[in-house]
């Protein structure tokens, strides 16, 4: 039974994918890895077929278009499943997560761990190279996320994370509509809800040193919306524990 699946979404990573998959290998080399590329004008898809032309553990998703990084995971995790993997692990196409921090994260998932979060604000953790008014947006946003869902998570918003995929078959698919970090929120969120065990690991998290941010106004705009939403009306319904 297969066991890990490594899920990079891309758009216009042409700069780093390779790179990342090369640090991928040397830190978890029996993963297999996909590559959910969202028609990238760049040729990231292309350079993903080239790179699994070689390399049998790796596959390519290619989408028509850019549709959120919310649904590319989706599409990933539903990969996963199908394909009967126990774990399913997030991570950023463009190098600011170190892979090198995966297998201390997958065997607290061996240990029981439903959701891994690799997380920039518990003890241990750390960001380099953000401006400062970066650094306060994810610090305020994970600290009104938490209070306004009543959460125990720090870094709710963090992107890297191993899921045991068991942990996902239990939530529906087709409730998640949000993007972006706002995403990562929700399905944590609805983990957490659940009763599942979740656990952070202390990383550090480097700005990316090629390409551009996808972060923009509008992700804020709707994490804000959406966590505000998501706070009320839990006060109206009892936990899903």
């Amino acid at each position: 039974m297969p066991d890990v699946l490594v899920i990079i979404p891309t758009y216009n990573e042409i700069e780093s994918l390779a790179s990342l998959v090369g640090r991928l290998r040397q830190s978890v080399p029996t993963a297999d890895l996909l590559v959910v590329d969202d028609g990238s004008p760049d040729g990231t898809g292309e350079l993903a077929d080239r790179l699994a032309s070689t390399d049998a553990r790796i596959q390519v998703l290619h989408r028509p278009g850019k549709d959120g990084l919310g649904r590319a995971y989706l599409a990933g995790f539903a990969r996963a499943i199908e394909q009967g993997y126990t774990y399913a692990v997030e991570i950023d196409a463009d190098g600011s997560h170190d892979p090198a921090e995966l297998p201390a994260m997958l065997e607290l998932a061996r240990d029981g761990v439903d959701l891994v979060i690799g997380s920039r604000w518990v003890e241990g953790g750390a960001v380099r190279n953000w401006p400062w008014l970066r650094q306060a947006i994810s610090r305020a946003g994970n600290a009104y996320s938490r209070r306004v869902l009543r959460s125990g998570i720090r870094d709710i918003t963090a992107g890297f994370r191993v899921y045991r995929v068991s942990a996902l078959e239990d939530l529906q698919f087709a409730d998640v509509s949000s993007q972006g970090y706002c995403f990562q929120v929700e399905l944590a969120w609805r983990l957490e809800r659940s009763g599942h065990r979740i656990q952070e690991h202390p990383i550090t998290f480097v700005e990316r040193a090629t390409g551009r941010s996808k972060m923009h106004v509008g992700i804020v705009a709707e994490a804000l919306f959406r966590v505000t939403a998501w706070g009320v009306a839990a006060t109206l319904k009892p936990s899903e524990r």
